[in-house]
């Protein structure tokens, strides 16, 4: 697994994510189990830096590096 996501992409999805899970613990109903589950994807991945989704099409956001 390379690298696929920028420094910028990856807070933003720590971010999200983290804000997600947060509303998920103070919902009351079923749908914050899902916020909490749908949250933790995008920490996740902005975590190790990853993201299937841009490895499948062939994307990423991150910056090259050159000499």
């Amino acid at each position: 697994m390379k690298v696929n996501e920028g420094t910028l992409d990856r807070i933003l999805r720590v971010v999200i994510g983290m804000t997600l899970v947060g509303v998920g613990f103070w919902s009351k109903t079923w749908t914050g189990g899902f916020l909490i589950i749908i949250g933790w994807i995008p920490v996740l991945t902005g975590l190790i830096g990853w993201c299937p989704f841009y490895a499948l099409l062939g994307f990423h956001s991150y910056r090259i590096k050159r000499s």
